[in-house]
Order: C-alpha cells, then sequence, then structure tokens
C-alpha cells in the first residue's frame, strides 16, 4: 500500500506540541463530555489507576515492547449513519414549527437549521492527527528501540491508521520504507487472526452485545425523547431520532472537533449513552460473551506477548507495532481478567457508577494497548512485564500472584508466563475452540492455505498465519514447491495445479498433497518400468 506524503501546517504542530504535555489524570477531575462517548471518544490519555507509578524505577530500561493500537476517530458506521440522516430529514421538514418553538439556549442551533455531511467508515481529519501524534510519541517514549516493521489489519481505516503513525514515527524516511517494512493481516472469515479473533468464531454473534443495547435502549431513550418533544411540539421525535441526536453528538465530534447536539443533553443522559456503548463492547466483545468465548477469542492476543516475550519465536523484534480495533483491545483485557465486573454488567440498568469496564478510558478512537518487557539493575530480578492503556498503567493483580509490584502494577515475565499457562494454551482451531466456536478448523485451515496459495504462498506470507500453524504452513509450502518445480509428471498435465485437479484434489491442501504426491511417484515408477519393459523388447 503506497501512501502519500502530505504538508502540515503550523496549527496542526502546535496542536502536536500540545499534545506531548500530558497532565497526570485522575478519577476526581471536572466532567468532561468528550470522555464520556464510550468506544465513540476521541483520544484522551486513561486516569492513572490510584497507588500506581507512571514512570520505572530509575534503575529500570525497557527493552522489549509490544503494542497494539486502535483507528483514530471515524464517520459513523454505514449501519449508523441512517440515524442522524433521518433526524435531518425530519427537523427540515419541520422548519417552521421550529422557529416558532421557544428553545432554550441548548437547542437554539436549531432554528439555524442542522445539516450533517458525515461520511460513513473512513477515518476523520482528527482521526489522522491522533495517530500521527502517536507516531512521534512513541518515538519521543522508546527512543533506545527501534521499529523494523508495522502490521495492519487489513481495513481501510485501519490501514491508513497505520500509515499516519508510521509518518509521525519514521518521518519522510518513510516513503522508502513502506514497501518492506509494512504488512497487513486479513480480517476476514477464514483467516486465524489475534486482530479480528471473532471472525473465525463461528457461534460468535454481533447481537450478544446488540442485544442488550436495544434493551437498554427501552429504559434511557424514551424520557429524553420525551423531554424533547416538550420542547419542539408536533415535530414527533422517536426514540430512533434520540439516539440520532445522540451519535450526531458522538461523530460530530470525531469528524468537526465541535457538535451543537452535545449541550442538548444533560451529563446522566450523556452518562447512560456511555452505558449503551459500555454494555454492547461487553456483550460481543468482553465478559458478558456466552461461556468462556470472550478469554478464548483474547487468548490469541495474549498467546502472542508471551510468545513474543519469551524468545518462543525466532528473531524476536524490539518493537512489535499493529494496528486494529476497539474489539481487539477489550478481548485481550477479558483473557487477562481486567476490568471485570461483579455482578456482570445488566442491560436493565441502573447505570453502575463505579463499574470497572468503561469503554471510554479502554477503548476510544486511537486507544493503544501496550505491553512492556524491562530490566532493572537492582529494583527486581529478572525481566519484567508491564502493561499500559491509553499510556496509564494497569495493575496486572488479576493475572501474577507471586511477583507483583503494588506501585508499578509489573510483574516477572516468568511470573506472567506461568500464570497465563492456561490461557495461551488455548490455540486457534485446538479442541476448546472448536467447542466454544463451533468452528471447523481444519475448513478455516484449507481455506487460509488455499488463499495464501491463490496470492503466492511464499515465507514471508506464512508470518501472517497463527505461530502454532508456522510449522505446517513451511511443510505445505517445502512440498508445493518440490511438487511444482521439480516433478517431472507434472508437466504433461500442464502444471501442478490441473495435475492434482484431474484426480479432484485440492492443489493447496496438506493431505491432498502428499496423497497426489505418492501418486505422481507412483505412476513416474510405472512408466519407467514400461520404458524398460520397452527397450529389452
Amino acid at each position: 500500500m503506497k501512501f502519500l506524503t502530505s504538508s502540515i501546517s503550523f496549527g496542526a504542530f502546535v496542536l502536536l506540541s500540545c499534545a506531548f504535555v500530558n497532565a497526570k489524570r485522575s478519577d476526581h477531575e471536572p466532567w468532561q463530555l468528550s470522555e464520556h462517548l464510550g468506544n465513540l471518544s476521541p483520544y484522551f490519555k486513561a486516569p492513572n489507576p490510584a497507588g500506581l507509578t507512571e514512570t520505572l524505577p530509575a534503575d529500570c530500561q525497557v527493552n522489549q515492547v509490544m503494542t497494539m493500537v486502535r483507528h483514530g476517530s471515524r464517520y459513523p458506521l454505514v449501519t449508523e449513519l441512517p440515524f442522524i440522516t433521518n433526524l435531518v430529514s425530519k427537523l427540515s421538514n419541520h422548519t417552521a414549527l421550529i422557529q416558532k418553538a421557544k428553545l432554550p439556549t441548548s437547542l437554539q442551533f436549531l432554528k439555524d437549521g442542522y445539516t450533517s455531511t458525515l461520511g460513513h467508515d473512513d477515518l476523520t481529519a482528527p482521526g489522522r492527527l491522533q495517530l500521527f501524534e502517536h507516531g512521534v510519541n512513541f518515538r519521543l517514549r522508546y527512543p533506545q528501540l527501534e521499529v523494523t516493521s508495522v502490521l495492519a489489519g487489513n481495513q481501510d481505516r485501519v490501514l491508513e491508521s497505520a500509515q499516519w503513525f508510521a509518518q509521525g514515527y519514521f518521518g519522510r524516511s518513510w516513503a522508502g520504507l513502506n514497501a518492506s517494512e509494512f504488512s497487513t493481516i486479513n480480517e476476514d472469515n477464514v483467516t486465524a487472526s489475534w486482530i479480528t479473533p471473532m471472525n473465525t468464531c463461528k457461534k460468535w454473534d454481533y447481537n450478544f452485545g446488540n442485544n442488550a443495547t436495544v434493551e437498554w435502549g427501552t429504559h434511557y431513550l424514551p424520557p429524553i425523547t420525551k423531554r424533547l418533544n416538550a420542547l419542539l411540539p408536533s415535530v414527533n421525535l422517536t426514540n430512533d431520532d434520540t439516539h440520532g441526536a445522540l451519535y450526531a453528538c458522538a461523530y460530530d465530534l470525531a469528524a468537526h472537533g465541535t457538535s451543537p447536539w452535545c449541550g442538548a443533553f444533560s451529563h446522566s443522559e450523556i452518562d447512560a449513552f456511555e452505558y449503551e456503548l459500555d454494555l454492547l463492547m461487553d456483550g460481543a466483545f468482553g465478559y458478558n460473551l456466552p461461556g468462556t468465548m470472550g478469554p478464548t477469542l483474547g487468548a490469541l492476543l495474549v498467546g502472542k506477548v508471551v510468545e513474543r516475550f519469551s524468545n518462543a519465536s525466532t528473531g524476536a523484534q524490539e518493537v512489535y507495532l499493529e494496528f486494529g480495533h476497539d474489539t481487539t483491545i477489550d478481548l485481550a483485557l477479558t483473557a487477562l481478567g481486567i476490568a471485570h465486573d461483579k455482578p456482570a454488567l445488566s442491560a436493565k440498568g441502573p447505570v453502575p457508577a463505579s463499574r470497572k469496564w468503561r469503554t471510554s478510558r479502554q477503548v476510544p478512537f486511537g486507544a493503544q494497548l501496550t505491553w512492556e518487557k524491562f530490566t532493572c539493575t537492582s529494583s527486581a530480578h529478572g525481566p519484567q512485564i508491564r502493561l499500559l492503556l491509553n499510556e496509564s498503567p494497569l495493575s496486572l493483580s488479576p493475572v501474577c500472584k507471586h511477583t507483583l509490584n503494588e506501585k508499578t502494577g509489573a510483574c516477572s515475565l516468568q511470573d506472567f508466563v506461568n500464570s497465563t499457562k492456561t490461557i495461551v494454551s488455548h490455540t486457534w482451531g485446538d479442541a476448546n475452540w472448536n467447542a466454544t466456536c463451533g468452528a471447523d478448523a481444519q475448513k478455516y485451515k484449507r481455506l487460509e492455505y488455499k488463499a495464501l496459495f491463490q496470492e503466492g504462498l511464499h515465507f514471508r506470507s506464512i508470518q501472517s498465519l497463527p505461530y502454532t500453524h508456522h510449522q505446517h504452513a513451511i511443510q505445505v509450502l517445502w512440498i508445493l514447491q518440490r511438487q511444482t518445480h521439480h516433478h517431472p509428471l507434472h508437466k504433461s498435465f500442464g502444471g501442478w495445479n490441473n495435475f492434482m485437479h484431474s484426480y479432484g484434489f485440492m492443489p493447496y491442501d496438506h493431505d491432498d498433497i502428499q496423497e497426489g504426491n505418492e501418486i505422481a511417484d507412483r505412476l513416474l515408477e510405472n512408466n519407467r518400468i514400461d520404458e524398460a519393459q520397452g527397450g529389452s523388447k
């Protein structure tokens, strides 16, 4: 994917310079609307948990980092946009009534008419700036480490976010590095990915979360609709229109940095909207998923942390820089038991003010889940591991049982590895996965190899597969290379594909390849025998 260079105005650099100074945040700061819009909130630094220090001891140095970054602010999803456009249409059809209405200050903007130019799904200008800033700040935070690769989920807004981050981190040199350092992993139902694990889980359903939001909407939306209709007589707003106004607040903010609709709601009404988004993410990508589905899906990312930080894979990098979604981060937190509410969040309400699961703080646009592996000369023994969420530390107390540092929230890497053995022992396509997801792992594995085969299987593409499949894929690659290029019989069939298809075999299926190989060898041996017998007559 090529990326066009762009110029940045002086004003943008002023914004960037302001972003570098991050004041410490706490739960006691004044209520800010932009920090209560759930996963639709613009990026902000998470509050620092009470009792935890943001900085490591002076004798410690970070040696390795793995970070998962959510894409930046985007336009509404194509399924969300109609709520806004329908609201705009209804207001436009009642212009005369609105002009006559005695509106409070918070709704006076309606007399001038409210229109919307929002697109859908794509990254917005503030979203691009968020990721550029992240790239600059990452360079400043870890000057001793070198980024040598960038991996992004293959979705447009994720790809663009990764590119803007890279521009901020590498600067002009990224233009020459893009082709060699940038790679993608598909977001589909055949690619086993730790970025979008739910896509290959047959039993996973978005409605696990969406149904909860529908139920909660029947509780919190009608009172707001009634209030607005009292101020706008005869306009006859529906609950969907109210929902559209709440979306307009969040997405105007995401696209333009401001929205007149945000002032139309009270703090408690915005808090109720925030809770709707918490229920959505907790139900579809968190603890309210059925059974062990949440931890099972999130285990793929946790397994990557263990694999990379324990040097289980060859050629471990100093930095693993990857880009995905809010769902990626929420599932990983679920696998670790972090932000777990007991009792579980309920769609019946009321809004639990002290709940742990808060998508505004966990996964605002541009969210960053960062793992640090560090060593210390005296304050800790052996490699340590720390987790940061949106630049603030999280305690690993739900995971580490023996070496937890109460001040930093970190623990020894060995303690973390030992404590997550059960979590990471469940891998994509194993018995636990199939029992949870109901997926035919072998089917997906064949489809996955088929996709790689069709695009040209090579060792670089194998890196996009789950680590547990590397050896299998390498065997497939080796057999394919040997059969495609070195078996003389295939030429008479017009190539390897035609030979395999003539026997009803799939040229990318491991078992079919082996059987095809045996048939080819037998046929070749028979030909040699026939030739030898013919020559002796």
